[in-house]
């Protein structure tokens, strides 16, 4: 029986990559000389310091280009909102989702369900395996999550007949 595996993983290199680019693009800018901005990544935890709400969104803007060209979907990442850290510095965390939590599954699941494909589909840890009786339908249902499902950075594994 044909089945695959519905996952959403990023490769942790290339966020270091991208954290390492962004780092040497903060030390040779102008407009940060002198400033006590900072970027560092730790068990897919990016921190971000700056002095001023400006140079934060600079730094956001550096790190979404870096991650964008290095080719890490924005929707992997969760820029969360900036909070105070000490005197006048702002210190802002940007996650980087590594799997499908289990909310998201059950809603790839409902919306599979809705759709009346011709597939059944399992919640396996941070994974859905979708299986069928034909290599059609589970192609089907793959252009379906491609065309539908927007919100999530979406990868299909394991395709086996």
């Amino acid at each position: 029986m044909p089945s695959f595996d519905v996952v959403s993983t990023v490769n942790m290199q290339e966020i270091l990559n991208a954290v390492d680019q962004t780092k040497r693009e903060i030390s040779t800018r102008y407009d940060f000389r002198g400033s006590e901005t900072s970027i560092e990544l730790s068990e897919g935890l990016i921190t971000v310091v700056a002095p001023d709400k400006l140079k934060l969104e600079a730094v956001d803007l550096i790190l979404k280009e870096k991650l964008a060209k290095r080719g890490i979907s924005l929707k992997s990442v969760e820029f969360k909102d900036a909070q105070k850290a000490g005197g006048d510095t702002l210190r802002q965390e940007v996650h980087v989702k590594q799997a499908l939590n289990t909310d998201e599954l059950k809603r790839l699941n409902k919306e599979l369900k809705t759709q009346k494909f011709k597939v059944s589909a399992q919640i396996q840890g941070d994974q859905l395996r979708v299986s069928g009786k034909k290599r059609d339908d589970l192609q089907e249902v793959i252009a379906f999550f491609r065309s539908s499902i927007t919100d999530l950075e979406l990868q299909f594994i394991n395709f086996r007949d």
